[in-house]
């Protein structure tokens, strides 16, 4: 069966047949010039001998060429960069001095002094009233009579929102803030949600100096409405929702700053290198961090342009990228549990077999050495160190949906406005904990605690409010008797003893008719609705 080569393949082999032609050439020739004819009368045995061993020098030859190469380094795929299999010519990554605290900043400890506080941190009234304003002006375009929303109403609305995740409760049905007929901008998709996103967003690395250790990956919050960007993810619970470009903390799962993904323009080609856009303006603004993220967003270039912002990459790459050695791409003739490393001045590129087949592929700028656990599967520092920090989006996912109030709907911005609460009230519990660590420590739920207290200080207001209205006592009576007629005609139990029904004997009830008193049996009662009854 004839094999098949690849176009750079064939010319590989054409350019060194040629090479090997003209030197066996010239030898061939030479030799033919002294052999003497009684040597061409050899046995088969003889012959057999000298082409063994010829075979085992030229294997000899190939094995001592392949660890002088290897010796030497190897080139990558598309002959730009040089890799050694040492690393005396690597440079260790040194962090930038750091003049800012870790964790929440001057502004947060000179403003927070109670849970209500550090949640206000984040749900400004700038926003607050922002949507009451947006809220109001539709209300009036839209309802004849409609009564302006205040702001006390709108906190007691996202404070019951948190009360119903605390609760379990969250998909119960609830009365929206915007309408289904907003109107549309076509140059902004997130129009509808923009400038409460933005301010909201804004304030995010105000309040909190990430650690060390940053991760950016994807969030997605789960919607299954009409939404022009939204994205089908198979490996994420949801599957179906709205994509958030995140970076969190990587201790603390803090989320410093997030982007809504609303896909390509319409009639606009695809971006290219988009990886590279979304870690690079997720990581405006830091310095002397380490960034981890997936092979999604690496390549060779984001390595080198965030060394020259003064931060470090740990990341796993693909292994189609131009850039990377080919000889480190070869998993079958490996061992298991084995690791190969390439170094360049900058970058520590690692292949580690975890089994037969499996190639695993890091690259770093944070590290410098061909350091290896002592663990029974062998696993480079390397992975060892993504491993650790990989999970800081996934993590934010988790605790976020323990307590989420999120609620079925319809309209995509109110989906946005649930996500943009659940993370208000997480990064406000890790402000608040991280400015008094001793608070309700021996406490196995004072997340749950925290959130409760935030609840309630948001509800109480309005509580308070409506409590004052002033009502006269003709309204009192009229309030009780709408409130009575709305109840109607149902089966109300006054007694605690059985007693004989009023229209037949042989059945012992404690059911009595709402008007009459009577007691009376399923038989001889009727259910209605409070509508109906009026």
């Amino acid at each position: 069966m004839a094999r098949h080569y690849s176009t750079r393949k064939a010319l590989d082999i054409i350019m060194h047949s040629d090479c090997e032609d003209g030197s066996s050439s010239s030898s061939v020739d030479s030799e033919a010039d002294t052999e003497e004819p009684s040597e061409s009368t050899e046995d088969a045995s003889e012959v057999g001998t000298d082409q063994l061993e010829s075979n085992s020098d030229s294997s000899e030859t190939e094995r001592g060429g392949e660890m002088e190469e290897a010796a030497a380094g190897w080139t990558s795929k598309n002959g730009k960069v040089f890799w050694s299999p040492t690393n005396t010519e690597t440079l260790r990554y040194v962090p930038a001095a750091r003049s800012l605290i870790l964790g929440p900043t001057h502004y947060v400890i000179a403003r927070i002094s109670d849970p209500a506080s550090s949640f206000a941190l984040l749900m400004t009234d700038d926003i607050l009233q922002h949507i009451v304003s947006m809220t109001n002006l539709h209300g009036r375009r839209s309802i004849a009579e409609w009564r302006d929303m205040h702001t006390e109403e709108l906190q007691a609305y996202v404070g019951l929102l948190i009360l119903a995740g605390v609760y379990r409760s969250k998909n119960e049905s609830t009365l929206s803030l915007w309408s289904e007929t907003r109107r549309w901008r076509r140059d902004d998709k997130l129009a509808a949600f923009r400038k409460v996103w933005d301010m909201w967003t804004h304030r995010l690395p105000m309040l909190f100096s990430p650690f060390s250790d940053v991760c950016v990956d994807e969030q997605l919050v789960p919607f299954r409405g009409r939404c022009s960007f939204k994205q089908y993810m198979p490996k994420k619970p949801a599957k179906y929702g709205i994509k958030i470009w995140a970076n969190c903390d990587v201790k603390s799962s803090y989320a410093w700053r997030l982007q809504v993904y609303t896909g390509k323009a319409a009639g606009s080609p695809s971006e290219v290198n988009q990886g590279m856009r979304v870690v690079l303006e997720m990581t405006e603004g830091l310095q002397g961090h380490i960034i981890t993220c997936d092979n999604l967003f690496t390549s060779f270039a984001l390595a080198e342009e965030l060394l020259r912002r003064k931060l470090a990459l740990v990341c796993t790459i693909r292994r189609n990228k131009p850039e990377l050695p080919p000889i480190l791409l070869q998993a079958r003739a490996r061992a298991i549990l084995s690791s190969t490393f390439a170094f360049t001045k900058t970058h520590t590129l690692v292949s580690y077999i975890p089994r037969r087949g499996r190639n695993v592929l890091l690259l770093s700028t944070k590290h410098c050495s061909p350091d290896v656990s002592d663990e029974m599967k062998r696993k480079p520092v390397i992975i060892k160190d993504y491993n650790r920090c990989k999970g800081g989006v996934d993590n934010l996912d988790k605790v976020v949906a323990t307590y989420s109030c999120r609620r079925r709907t319809h309209r995509w911005p109110l989906a946005l406005f649930h996500n943009l609460v659940d993370i208000s009230h997480y990064n406000a519990y890790v402000l608040w904990t991280s400015m008094e660590p001793s608070w309700q420590q021996q406490k196995p739920y004072r997340r749950r605690l925290f959130i409760e207290e935030v609840g309630q200080m948001l509800v109480t207001p309005h509580i308070k409010k409506r409590g004052r209205l002033p009502r006269s006592s003709a309204a009192a009576t009229m309030v009780s008797d709408l409130q009575g007629a709305a109840a109607g005609p149902s089966l109300i139990s006054e007694r605690k003893s059985r007693r004989q029904c009023h229209f037949c004997m042989d059945r012992r009830v404690c059911r009595t008719c709402c008007k009459c008193g009577k007691l009376i049996c399923k038989d001889h009662s009727l259910s209605i609705c409070s509508p109906c009854s009026t």
